[in-house]
């Protein structure tokens, strides 16, 4: 068969020498890898970590934002006598609450960004489906006083105060002087607050906002 003319190529297989540098997960890195280059299984174990921090990590204010959540600005905030400082999102209109009132209000204590405790989450008794019940106390009374083992019957199921979440003991007294469709937010104080023991996402010892809407009010002279 007659020469085509042109040149012939031979290929050779480059064997790695043994003084190949090795990384330390045992992969063997070639001598003309970038560098700085990792192993794939670095890499991996690299993006898993980043993605673990960002899901631990609080949401920065934007983000809060987007998730519909009100930014109240530090300074913007109202020092009650007592030293609580809160902040009313939304001025209500009806009637106001009092101490010795006896109120039903919606509560959610956030820490970081994450709903830790809410009334919207109490749990009805013989089961484990939670509604969204009111929570019932008396203004300026002592904390957990309303928490009793009375049965009430209603349209969700048996509910008792016993099974409602425990609210901070800070709401009992920065209620005063709400009105009826308002919501307030307060920056809760460890010792007001759940204290060294916290309560499921709140650590021990650590603040929190504490978010509430007076529903309902019926004042002493009313009972």
């Amino acid at each position: 068969m007659a020469s085509s003319g042109l040149p012939s190529r031979t290929f050779h297989r480059r064997r790695l020498p043994s003084s190949a540098p090795s990384h330390p997960s045992g992969e063997t890195c070639v001598p003309f890898c970038l560098p700085g280059a990792v192993s794939r299984r670095r890499a991996a174990v690299q993006l898993l970590s980043a993605g673990f921090l960002t899901a631990v990590s609080p949401p920065p204010p934007s983000l809060a934002a987007r998730r519909g959540r009100i930014v109240v600005p530090p300074e913007d905030y109202v020092t009650a006598p007592d030293g609580l400082k809160y902040y009313d999102l939304v001025e209500g209109k009806g009637p106001t609450a009092e101490k010795g009132s006896s109120v039903q209000v919606h509560f959610d204590c956030i820490y970081r960004g994450i709903t830790a405790v809410s009334s919207r989450e109490s749990k009805l008794l013989a089961g484990n489906r939670s509604i969204a019940q009111p929570y019932e106390f008396i203004v300026g009374s002592l904390p957990g006083k309303e928490r009793k083992r009375d049965f009430a019957d209603n349209a969700n199921g048996l509910y008792s105060a016993q099974a409602a979440p425990k609210p901070p003991a800070a709401m009992y007294t920065i209620t005063e002087g709400m009105k009826v469709g308002g919501k307030r937010r307060v920056i809760v104080p460890p010792e007001l607050g759940y204290g060294k023991r916290g309560m499921s996402e709140i650590p021990p010892d650590a603040p929190f906002e504490l978010d509430i809407e007076l529903l309902e009010v019926v004042s002493p002279a009313e009972k």
